[in-house]
């Protein structure tokens, strides 16, 4: 159970909200509940909560607007609930700064490992956001020598395929887009070259995932991104 941590849900829809409340109690989240996006801007000001459970399609505004307006004075984790599920509403969302974004109808073990990732991610000491050592499965990537093992075995990276890793690693547990990873790891004169990104993540996954077709790790969240999944 983790103790005193107070979510946000802005949601109309009743049924919703009800489910919500009798979940994330027995896990110790304390719900504050807003209906609107105006109540819910106002709540997230004056309550200041851990995270931030959104719904899109709100009756005064977009959710979009609300993550914008969030974004503009905090870096509290969001996490979109919504019945929308076109790409491009997605990669809206996360362009905005929502940390991770879950369809309806949702499981609840699903939405509880993902609000662990976002507040684990969130409750990282500032300066050191990520660790000098990142182990997950049988991959270890050693940040401070640049150097990457996979079951103990040192696999030998580009510096293309290094810096993509490292990147993910950096945004462990969230999607990062298509145009971010371009962004970061080629440069923002390549924003649109998609191409670059399918092969070297084909060839990353073929250095450190035990089924390069079915990667355990390196996970593409369609038409979105990718996230490194470190559970």
């Amino acid at each position: 159970m983790i103790p005193d941590m107070t979510v946000l849900l802005i949601e109309d829809a009743p049924e919703i909200r009800r489910f919500l409340r009798t979940t994330l109690s027995p896990y110790g989240y304390r719900l504050y509940e807003a209906t609107s996006g105006a109540d819910g801007l106002a709540q997230a000001s004056a309550r200041n909560p851990d995270i931030i459970l959104l719904d899109l399609g709100l009756p005064d505004m977009n959710g979009t607007a609300v993550i914008e307006n969030i974004r503009a004075w905090s870096n509290m984790p969001i996490i979109v609930l919504s019945a929308r599920d076109q790409e491009q509403v997605k990669v809206q969302a996360f362009d905005l700064g929502a940390d991770d974004y879950v369809t309806k109808p949702f499981g609840v073990d699903e939405l509880l490992a993902r609000m662990r990732v976002a507040l684990r991610h969130a409750n990282r000491p500032i300066g050191d956001a990520v660790e000098p050592v990142c182990t997950f499965g049988d991959v270890t990537v050693d940040l401070g020598r640049r150097q990457v093992f996979v079951s103990g075995t040192e696999v030998h990276l580009t510096p293309i395929e290094y810096k993509l890793l490292t990147t993910l690693v950096r945004y462990a547990g969230k999607v990062v887009t298509h145009r971010q990873l371009l962004k970061e790891v080629w440069g923002p004169l390549h924003i649109e070259e998609a191409h670059y990104l399918r092969v070297y993540m084909r060839q990353l996954r073929n250095k450190i995932e035990a089924d390069p077709a079915q990667p355990r790790h390196l996970v593409t969240e369609l038409g979105v991104g990718y996230r490194l999944r470190a559970e």
